[in-house]
């Protein structure tokens, strides 16, 4: 064990890093490496007290989510050549590991899974049952249908991991302090830190909060309310198994997940760790209103045997030979989960300068990826890549204890639960963030969560099942959102789309700020535009519609998962190049409600006395107006792609306003759609989606977002150069839109387009969403593909459920937009629809 150094060694730092885990000191290590003077670690008692030195040490390629494997991707490989690299011994194992199906629907999401590693570059393999059996002989195979096989995965020892890391940072320049804790954090004015300590003060240019389950202790400290819980992990190791002993390889490491635990070789024993369901597992909630013991650092908790008993069973029916294993060491120790079980990594909005890294329920396996992640962002100014599900800013004030205790719950017990599409899970909704017509709407229709809010997905009518029946095909939600989809196309529907984020924008600098930030023209008074906020390196940071309601006075709209990453963006530029302006973020007061369809404005004239014909309402025009009597901000646009109005109101103005348009909309057959219906009809026109077809890995040429982008405005708006130079140099590949030859399996975002080529059929690109189209009646799809195989009638093909389907590259969009349908008969062509 090394010898501490309680000294600050220094008064200054560019970054101090508060916790030294195997993410602080990951984070330490990549920093240093990248060339960073003065990185400061401390740490209140050791290196790897809390989580990190008691963890299973588990590492797999494996993860659903797209960016998530470059993560788990990094970390492996960094940990294969780390010994090298600093001389100590990491106690790496790679003998792969299994997944176990032992269901038919297990095995769909086996496919699933596999459709979306086509297009990564780690190995994964879905295998036999023979093929599982002669990888693990030691199974019991009558319940073995499938396996989901990692080669490279493995285990890692915590402890030597994260000294290897330290010795690696110590190397490369960074200084690792302990036992020095960290009593206050001020902010000063101009966006640097002093942190406080009992050995004096060190002022920061940054801080990154790493402190695992202290992190909630660390953000109190400038009034932040981190939504994390520590979860009591138990596992267990036996004695040496004989025919353990007897073995020639190493035991791959096996995941029974209808067992719900995880089982690998440790020395010449089993090492057995399961996940309880969410009424049996333990929450250390005592810590989150209390906060941390003041001595706890390498301490656990007494373990209950009791709790894990079924999970020990299921183990001892699929691994026999465990039924005669002695049990010579069970660990009970704290996790920090948030309520999704994702880490929160990232730059906190509302702060200037301060960073975390917390909430890891997998610490060992992201460590590695997540140090150079941030380390990547902090020294560049941008993500390196897209990883919105581990924005800080997905969580708000809407985040309660209560919430975050029944989520950790649930997402624990859910840990190998079967993954399907549009996934809902229910635990601690609704949340205080409503909308105001929830209560109305709530008996009526299938809810889906956003950012906290709940929002309608789909409406009941007499005789459909109603209730989430999730599944890897068609299901109940099919017939009524192709009769949604039909009431926007041929009447007229509403939506409530009051999760929206939404923010005003005044002051002397507006306009100034607004032509720096985006790179769309700023809209003139009484206009609206669809503007996207670029990174320095041309990528799509966020896309936000922008209306200038009065001179110098802007509305801007995002979506709802983007509301707090977007605004930390606005407020950083405004802090950075010291704009007079102020923000006001509008989205819990204000609510939105879309009306939209052929007979929208029909409906609407009749609860105004304003001319909202379109001679004098045109599209992208935006005002103020009463409907009933009720103020709305009206503006003239749809994500439909059909006539339509997005009506913005108070709150609490909600259930009056969507009650006086319904009425209004009898004679018409007006009626609500969802945001199933929505994504349809959006694909259908060709629209973009934030977060798919555009996002912090693609920049806007290739997304065809030429239109929204103008080089040539007299602002250097951020990401300009680097579009001036990507447009030079050409595009590598560019996105298409594919109609796809299917039965009752649809494309949904992130399978792998195939090519039949000339040497042999190869992944080529992926797809970023897609759905059913009601209207041509068959699967429709965007896709990213190399510039050779993009051209309109291309034939490729898309792989779902371990099947590929046939694909054709069509001209966009399926159907024209309303406004061009109109513009086309304005000069005597018939458009199509």
């Amino acid at each position: 064990k090394e010898a501490s150094s309680p000294s600050l060694g220094k008064d200054k730092a560019d970054t101090v890093i508060i916790g030294g885990g195997c993410v602080g000191v990951s984070l330490a290590y990549h920093l240093a490496k990248a060339g960073l003077k003065d990185v400061v670690l401390l740490e209140k008692s050791e290196l790897t007290a809390g989580s990190t030195w008691h963890a299973a040490g588990l590492t797999t390629y494996f993860h659903p989510g797209i960016n998530l494997k470059k993560i788990h991707a990094y970390s492996i490989k960094l940990y294969e050549k780390l010994e090298e690299e600093t001389g100590q011994a990491v106690g790496f194992h790679q003998p792969g590991s299994i997944r176990i199906a032992s269901t038919p629907t297990r095995v769909d999401e086996f496919k699933y899974q596999m459709t979306r590693a086509g297009w990564h570059p780690t190995e994964q393999y879905l295998i036999t049952p023979e093929k599982v059996q002669e990888l693990f002989p030691l199974l019991n195979m009558d319940k073995v249908l499938a396996g989901l096989y990692n080669p490279g995965d493995g285990h890692i020892d915590p402890y030597s991991l994260t000294m290897a890391l330290a010795a690696g940072a110590r190397k490369y320049g960074a200084q690792l302090n302990y036992p020095v804790q960290v009593t206050n954090l001020n902010p000063r004015s101009d966006g640097t830190w002093e942190v406080e300590t009992p050995l004096g003060i060190i002022q920061a240019k940054k801080i990154v909060n790493t402190a695992g389950f202290w992190a909630r202790d660390i953000g109190k400290m400038i009034g932040l309310q981190h939504p994390l819980i520590p979860v009591h992990h138990q596992y267990v190791v036996t004695s040496t198994v004989p025919e353990v002993k007897a073995l020639k390889t190493e035991l791959p490491v096996i995941r029974d997940l209808e067992g719900s635990y995880y089982l690998r070789q440790e020395r010449d024993g089993l090492l057995f760790g399961p996940y309880e369901s969410e009424e049996k597992m333990k929450l250390q909630e005592s810590w989150v209103t209390n906060g941390v013991p003041p001595g706890f650092g390498k301490e656990l908790f007494e373990s209950d045997l009791d709790r894990i008993m079924e999970h020990i069973e299921a183990a001892m029916e699929m691994v026999p030979v465990l039924r005669k294993a002695d049990i010579v060491n069970t660990i009970s120790g704290p996790i920090t989960y948030s309520p999704d079980i994702l880490p929160m990594v990232g730059p906190h909005q509302g702060v200037r300068n301060y960073w975390v890294a917390i909430g890891f329920g997998y610490g060992i396996i992201h460590a590695g990826g997540m140090g150079k992640y941030l380390s990547d962002w902090i020294l560049e100014g941008e993500p390196p890549f897209d990883l919105i599900e581990v924005d800080p800013n997905r969580y708000g004030k809407w985040t309660t204890t209560q919430y975050t205790a029944a989520k950790a719950r649930e997402s624990y017990g859910f840990n190998n639960i079967v993954g399907y599409p549009k996934e809902e899970r229910f635990a601690g909704r609704p949340t205080e963030r409503t909308s105001g017509l929830y209560d109305l709407l709530k008996s009526r229709c299938s809810m889906g969560f956003h950012a906290g809010w709940e929002q309608p997905h789909w409406f009941y009518k007499p005789g459909d099942e109603t209730g989430y029946k999730p599944s890897f095909r068609r299901t109940n939600w099919f017939q009524p959102v192709g009769r949604e989809y039909k009431q926007v196309m041929e009447k007229v529907g509403v939506i409530d789309l009051s999760p929206f984020g939404k923010f005003k924008v005044k002051g002397p600098d507006s306009v100034k700020l607004l032509d720096h930030l985006f790179a769309n023209v700023v809209p003139k008074v009484g206009s609206t535009n669809i503007s996207h906020m670029l990174t320095p390196r041309g990528k799509v940071y966020a896309e936000l519609t922008v209306s200038q309601l009065h001179p110098g006075e802007f509305m801007l709209v995002t979506g709802s998962g983007s509301e707090l990453h977007d605004l930390r963006w606005i407020e950083e530029q405004i802090a950075r190049g010291g704009y007079k302006v102020e923000i006001e973020n509008m989205t819990d007061e204000m609510g939105v409600l879309s009306v939209a369809g052929p007979y929208a404005r029909q409906v609407l004239q009749k609860l105004t006395n304003e001319d909202l014909s379109d001679a004098s309402f045109k599209f992208l025009q935006c005002r103020h107006l009463k409907l009933s009597n009720i103020p709305v901000t009206a503006i003239r646009i749809s994500y439909t792609g059909e006539l339509g109005w997005e009506l913005y109101h108070r709150k609490q103005d909600s259930v009056s306003l969507y009650s006086a348009i319904m009425e209004a909309g009898q004679k018409e057959g007006i009626d609500d759609f969802g945001t199933y219906a929505l994504n349809t009809l959006r694909l259908e026109k060709g629209f973009r989606a934030w977060g798919a077809e555009m996002n912090c890995d693609t920049n806007p040429l290739e997304a065809g977002l030429e239109y929204f982008v103008k080089l040539n405005k007299a602002a250097d708006f951020t990401g300009k150069q680097a579009l001036k130079q990507i447009k030079e140099k050409g595009l590598q590949r560019r996105l298409v839109y594919l109609t796809v030859d299917t039965d009752n399996v649809d494309p949904e975002g992130n399978e792998s387009v195939w090519h039949n080529g000339k040497a042999r059929t190869t992944v080529i690109g992926n797809t970023t969403s897609g759905c059913f189209s009601y209207g041509a009646q068959q699967s429709l799809a965007f896709a990213y593909v190399p510039m050779e195989l993009s051209k309109v009638g291309q034939k490729l093909e898309v792989e779902l459920l371990g099947k590929n389907y046939p694909a054709t590259i069509i001209q966009e969009p399926l159907v024209l937009t309303e406004p061009t349908r109109m513009r086309l008969q304005r000069k005597g062509e018939s458009p199509k629809m």
